[in-house]
């Protein structure tokens, strides 16, 4: 049997040559107004080097008050655009697809700016109080998503990705530990999801492509969302045309995870098969055999390599090296491949002779 992993996979009408994904992962080295720079180019271009089907951009806040954390990237202007250009043609040039994750950290700000949330709690003791948000800033934010996803459209992306997860605003929305408005946008499921339904369809207006949105989908808490939950909001992302759903969990509060490899495998297993949507597998995916199986049992449809792929540029290499198949590689990359040997003239004389002087 053939390995799934690197067999293609298309996604409304775009083809990823394999189903290796590198995850969206805060690098916080752009600069203080979230314009990328060299690193970004050298390292996301020696992922899509090292031969992963789709590289996913760390999140790109979608306002001046979204970012996560100093050194985010920024796509809130206008002017953000040619430097993304730049990260994606190096992308691009060696054979990946790109991604842009569009988020707003919400309560979670890290920088020096008030922050918004749904509503005024914080997110541990010691964090600052932020500020509820009025129904004019939940509009702000839900055209900022849109207007976020125009410039990804110029900036020459393949994919957009909303980010709903790790505690960030949408999350925050979307949890009872984090919402407690008694509005429209609190409350009930159908209350709780409605900025997300907003954003989606913002988004949706602008964009025709591949359209991921990543998910918390338990929040490790008895009063807060459960995978089962993400069946009723799962359906809903549906119907408004999200065509893979990436199954991460957490961030809502700090609680203590008990983590393993494939820990969060179950829940993208569970929306795959109840609500028949492509899913993306995350967490402690390690090894080129873990995330085989979870191909060949239809636990997810792809793979997003995070902490791993840090750590080796060529994972898709090392993973072919465990699943013992042959893949392509860069041909600078294997002995003499790069045609450097072929180049050179032939010595048809004896073989050349030298004597070393030994060194006193």
């Amino acid at each position: 049997m053939s390995a799934l992993l690197f067999q293609p996979i298309t996604i409304r009408n775009t083809e990823f040559k394999n189903r290796i994904a590198m995850s969206p992962m805060c690098m916080h080295s752009a600069t203080i107004d979230g314009y990328v720079n060299d690193f970004h180019v050298v390292h996301y271009g020696a992922r899509a080097l090292g031969g992963a089907g789709l590289i996913m951009l760390e999140t790109a806040s979608v306002l001046p008050n979204g970012p996560i954390g100093p050194g985010d990237i920024g796509i809130w202007d206008d002017s953000h655009i040619d430097g993304l250009s730049r990260v994606i043609d190096a992308i691009h040039r060696f054979g990946a697809k790109a991604g842009a994750q569009l988020g707003h950290a919400g309560r979670q700000l890290g920088i020096d700016l008030p922050s918004i949330a749904p509503s005024a709690i914080p997110f541990t003791a010691d964090s600052r109080v932020p500020q509820e948000m009025t129904i004019e800033q939940i509009k702000e934010v839900v055209e900022a998503f849109r207007e976020g996803t125009r410039r990804a459209i110029k900036a020459g992306f393949d994919v957009i990705e909303i980010h709903c997860a790790h505690g960030y605003l949408l999350n925050e929305f979307l949890s009872p530990l984090a919402n407690k408005r008694t509005d429209m946008y609190g409350g009930s499921h159908e209350n709780r999801y409605r900025i997300v339904r907003e954003v989606i369809d913002a988004v949706r207006s602008e964009w025709n492509g591949p359209l991921f949105l990543r998910i918390s989908s338990t929040d490790y808490i008895e009063e807060g969302n459960k995978p089962e939950d993400f069946l009723i909001y799962g359906q809903w992302m549906k119907e408004q045309g999200i065509d893979l759903i990436d199954c991460s969990s957490g961030g809502i509060a700090m609680v203590p995870v008990n983590t393993y490899p494939n820990y969060q495998v179950p829940a993208a297993e569970l929306l795959r098969k109840e609500l028949n949507i492509l899913t993306g597998a995350v967490g402690l995916i390690e090894t080129g055999r873990q995330a085989e199986e979870i191909l060949q049992n239809q636990r997810a449809d792809i793979v997003l390599i995070g902490r791993e792929m840090l750590k080796d540029a060529f994972w898709p290499r090392t993973a072919a090296d465990d699943l013992k198949v042959k893949i392509d590689v860069p041909p600078q990359y294997t002995r003499y491949g790069s045609g450097w040997q072929r180049s050179q003239p032939k010595l048809d004389a004896a073989p050349l002779t030298v004597s070393v002087e030994k060194s006193i």
